[in-house]
């Protein structure tokens, strides 16, 4: 690492630029990088940290010299300096730009990565974190965040755009899906109530649609009103494909109920093709029509044509089945243990009306989906279970079974490779997995304006680029990403003071245990930082009950 001094002359001046720069090796090329532009500094400054660079070895050297130096414990440099890296690695940091506006954007995506929170949490952990030395930031405080998800939906689709082209080469293949994330507030412009696939009744909620390229790696990401239906989110996904990210001869993947006729007309308007999963209704139109069997599903993979040239593959998974299977028996045994409950009460209550209590169960066996099969019955003060095994047998039939539904030809993709791409929306549903619950936790979601809203949403879809990519590289560790990220902001630099002004912070050599991170990570430390010494504070204090909480 140097400083490297460049003089240039217009008219009658002379203006020089000073550069923190380092060089590092691809193979057998020496090649140079740019850490900071030092040319605000003073030339105090600037032969200060020259300085150091002399004596980096052995900063305690430093203390024969006129002037004095003195050490201390710095901010936490290991964790942002290594998702900064990654994010310059990634395009992400040249996405989103140089302007205060994209280095804060670039902030709050990897605060996100680090400790997940508010606004408010990520200000406080520029406090601790070597934030502002890392990405050449000024103060800051959570109304400029806030202001900044406003930036980051006015500039999304240009940043994934960005990010899209990057790419080595188009997609040919796109992985689509939704998902539903409830809030506890009721203020938020987008929220509605809806299907909500959390489970939490008398929860407004707003809708998040997910676009991958084939090996799951996140596209676009985009919120709707929580009452949203999933084939409505389908056409704005077309539209991207088709004018933003290559258009031409490419396939859609969506799971059963997103892609239906009308998605299929659209889709055929652009030339785009489709893998989807039909209904279990549909399953049982296309047997009693005689164009599948239950026959075939037992035999591994099968394919059958429409006569419209439509393909169908049919599988069994006898893991699903055996799981459909326990599910329905304890919910059987359920409604076993609440009519023994109900009678147990009604010998106890002499009083007790039976259609009170009999009332209850059978809203509770069609609650639980048995009343096909099994019902619910009194005599005198006493009720009683009674099954159909032959309505058993035909509501099990199709445990376990489903099928895929596809335009493309035979020659384009075999039966196998369509059943694989339908398999591969599990990475979809991973990232789903990790961006609300697991790793980035987009919940709870502390914004009420639809621009804010978009901006947070697409900020965790950021957030979790970096994650994915890290749990690559760390895979052979054994160790989580969140481990990892734990791990490396222990590591510390070290402020290097020239009579009592800090100049420039000294990252030290790490530990074993974070230098494999690091190197695993691909990932280049340098050995020093500018110190620009800002103070990050946020407007708003905790409460002493906070506190204490």
């Amino acid at each position: 690492m140097y400083v490297d001094a460049s003089t240039v002359r217009q008219d009658d001046k002379s203006y020089t630029r000073y550069l923190l720069r380092e060089s590092y090796r691809e193979g057998k090329k020496v090649k140079h990088r740019t850490i900071a532009n030092l040319s605000k500094c003073s030339p105090e400054e600037i032969a200060a940290i020259r300085l150091a660079l002399r004596h980096k070895k052995d900063l305690s050297q430093l203390t024969g010299q006129s002037e004095v130096v003195s050490l201390r414990q710095g901010l936490s440099v290991g964790a942002v300096w290594l998702i900064y890296d990654m994010a310059r690695q990634l395009g992400m940091a040249e996405a989103l730009g140089t302007t205060r506006q994209g280095k804060l954007a670039l902030w709050q995506v990897m605060a996100r990565v680090i400790d997940q929170g508010s606004r408010l949490s990520a200000v406080r952990l520029a406090g601790t974190h070597a934030a502002c030395d890392v990405l050449g930031l000024g103060k800051f405080d959570e109304d400029d965040l806030y202001d900044n998800l406003d930036w980051l939906c006015e500039n999304q689709a240009a940043v994934e755009d960005k990010l899209f082209r990057r790419r080595p080469g188009n997609p040919r293949l796109f992985l689509y899906d939704v998902t539903s994330s409830y809030l506890e507030g009721t203020e938020n412009e987008l929220s509605a109530f809806g299907y909500n696939r959390d489970g939490k009744k008398g929860k407004r909620q707003i809708v998040i649609g997910l676009l991958c390229d084939e090996s799951g790696v996140p596209i676009s990401v985009e919120v709707f009103t929580g009452n949203t239906q999933d084939p409505r989110t389908f056409a704005s996904q077309i539209q991207k494909v088709a004018e933003r990210f290559g258009g031409g001869e490419v396939t859609f993947v969506g799971d059963r109920g997103m892609i239906k006729s009308e998605q299929v007309k659209e889709l055929g308007t652009h030339g785009f093709h489709y893998i989807t999963a039909i209904t279990k209704p549909q399953i049982e139109t296309l047997l009693k029509g005689g164009l599948i069997q239950m026959d075939f599903f037992d035999q591994g993979l099968a394919e059958v044509t429409g006569v419209d040239g439509i393909r169908y593959v049919l599988r069994r998974n006898p893991a699903r089945a055996e799981e459909i299977r326990k599910s329905r028996e304890d919910k059987l045994l359920s409604l076993r243990k609440g009519i023994d409950k109900q009678n147990e009460y009604l010998k106890e209550h002499p009083r007790a009306k039976a259609k009170t209590a009999l009332d209850k169960l059978q809203e509770k066996c069609q609650r639980l989906k048995l009343s096909k099969w099994a019902s619910v019955s009194a005599e005198g003060k006493e009720i009683f279970l009674s099954t159909d095994p032959g309505a058993l047998k035909e509501e099990a039939k199709l445990d376990g079974c489903y099928v895929l539904k596809s335009d493309l030809s035979g020659e384009v993709a075999t039966k196998e490779t369509i059943h694989d791409r339908y398999k591969d929306l599990s990475f979809v549903e991973s990232a789903f997995r990790s961006s609300k619950t697991v790793q980035l936790e987009l919940r709870p979601i502390h914004v009420r304006l639809a621009t804010r809203t978009r901006g947070h949403v697409f900020v965790v879809m950021m957030a979790y680029r970096i994650i994915q990519e890290l749990a690559v590289r760390w895979e052979h560790l054994d160790v989580t990403v969140k481990e990892g990220i734990d791990e490396l902001s222990t590591l510390c630099a070290n402020e290097v003071s020239f009579n009592g002004k800090e100049q420039c912070n000294q990252i030290p050599q790490p530990r074993a245990s974070v230098k494999r991170l690091i190197e695993a990570g691909h990932v280049q430390m340098p050995e020093v930082l500018p110190s620009k010494g800002v103070i990050v504070t946020t407007k708003k204090k905790l409460t002493s009950r906070r506190i204490l909480n």
